[in-house]
């Protein structure tokens, strides 16, 4: 492992907490792409599919910054494990209800109870940010090996997700990721040491953490973000449909994920200079372009081709936004801070599967990839004109002190934590 990484990992508890959170990611990258798989062998209905993955993205948008605020307040176990055993509950109603061939509206009734799942990535980032606060350089490169880790989720979830459903049966996808969630966050929720120190009620205020203008340019720029992923997903499993390869899709879409790990990998290594707002200003319009070439690919190994390109740009986009959430949230507010970043990624997928879903049962799945190009330049757009607002001085934030991680400080910390 480079040094860069070396030394992240140094702090005892870092490497168990990192690798819990990967676990508990993989649903992220496995239970859209499954549900849109399962319902699409059950039924041969792409717009339904891509319907209820919309309507897990957008509750998940819904219920995801409460979540977070929730953990923000009072700690990570005592929000994360009630909260994962209602998501799992509301997912297993809907791998029932799609089997028996209940009526559809039962579907989108446990989709959108299946969007109570949390934010494990944002919480994983959270207890970096609690240890490696005020170190610049260790924070890029903890940040810079969670988007990897990331991209390891999406390279292995979709041919996971999609493998299991077309090999063995059309629910098996999302069943293991629901497995997924369930051992990552009851892992991760068990290591007590690391967790950040929760802030009550009445250390916050001031609002929601969206009340911030930096936040709010980068929600509305992942909105546009989340647009291109839901399209590329479901277009690509239609486009590999048509070409008479669909189990295909899976190495397809890894592709696409492989680039953005490799580009993870390289930028954590690096040492920038120059403020964020400008590198995230690039990532942003980089993202954009890259969508062209996907409306000239006709066959699988060119749309592989031209994805791999694409994810190039999509892991230093992510570190930096994180970065700059980091210098735009209060520290009281952080993970929910986090968790909006997602939630505008959640809201962009739901409305790309859900158009793209639609626009591929009416014109077929090369069309679909118009939406993603739209979404770039909807992107473009709102980077362009917001980017300023991350440019500006930020006033000192509430609790700049460092908060320590339980555990860093030892007794002292926790005693104080007791008396909180």
């Amino acid at each position: 492992m480079p040094s860069p990484y070396r030394a992240i990992f140094a702090t005892p508890g870092t490497k168990a907490f990192s690798a819990a959170g990967f676990v508990g990611r993989m649903p992220l990258s496995m239970m859209g792409i499954g549900i849109v798989t399962m319902v699409s062998q059950l039924t041969g209905r792409y717009g339904l599919a891509g319907a209820l993955s919309a309507t897990l993205a957008m509750s998940a948008a819904v219920i995801g910054p409460q979540v977070s605020r929730l953990v923000d307040r009072y700690g990570q176990a005592r929000v994360l494990r009630p909260a994962t055993l209602v998501s799992v509950a509301a997912v297993a109603g809907l791998l029932i209800c799609a089997h028996r061939d209940a009526p559809d509206w039962t579907l989108f009734v446990f989709a959108a109870g299946a969007g109570c799942v949390p934010s494990v990535g944002s919480m994983v980032r959270a207890r970096w940010a609690a240890i490696h606060h005020g170190s610049a350089r260790e924070l890029h490169t903890a940040y810079s090996w969670e988007s990897i880790a990331d991209e390891l989720c999406f390279i292995i979830g979709p041919i996971l997700s999609i493998g299991l459903s077309t090999a063995w049966f059309p629910e098996a996808g999302p069943l293991v990721a629901a497995g997924f969630l369930v051992v990552g966050v009851f892992w991760l929720t068990a290591q007590r040491a690391t967790e950040p120190v929760p802030h009550p009620r009445e250390q916050q205020s001031g609002g929601s953490a969206l009340r911030s203008p930096g936040l709010q340019v980068l929600v509305a720029a992942f909105v546009a973000t989340g647009t291109i992923f839901g399209t590329v997903d479901v277009v690509t499993v239609a486009f590999a449909q048509e070409q008479g390869h669909k189990a295909a899709a899976s190495l397809v879409l890894s592709v696409y994920a492989l680039g953005s790990c490799l580009a993870g990998v390289v930028f954590g290594l690096l040492h920038l200079k120059g403020p964020a707002s400008r590198r995230w200003l690039v990532g942003v319009l980089a993202m954009a372009v890259s969508m062209i070439p996907l409306q000239l690919a006709g066959n699988l190994p060119l749309l592989a081709v031209a994805l791999f390109v694409a994810g190039l740009a999509i892991a230093p986009t992510m570190v930096t936004t994180m970065a700059l959430v980091e210098q735009h949230v209060p520290r009281s507010k952080l993970t929910e801070g986090m968790t909006w970043t997602t939630t505008g990624l959640a809201v962009g997928i739901a409305l790309g599967s859900s158009a793209a879903g639609w626009v591929v049962d009416a014109s077929g799945a090369q069309a679909g990839y118009a939406v993603a190009a739209g979404a770039g330049v909807l992107a473009a757009v709102v980077a362009l004109l917001g980017h300023r607002r991350l440019r500006r001085p930020v006033p000192e934030r509430e609790g700049a002190t460092r908060p320590p991680s339980r555990g860093r400080q030892g007794t002292d910390d926790r005693s104080k934590e007791s008396m909180a």
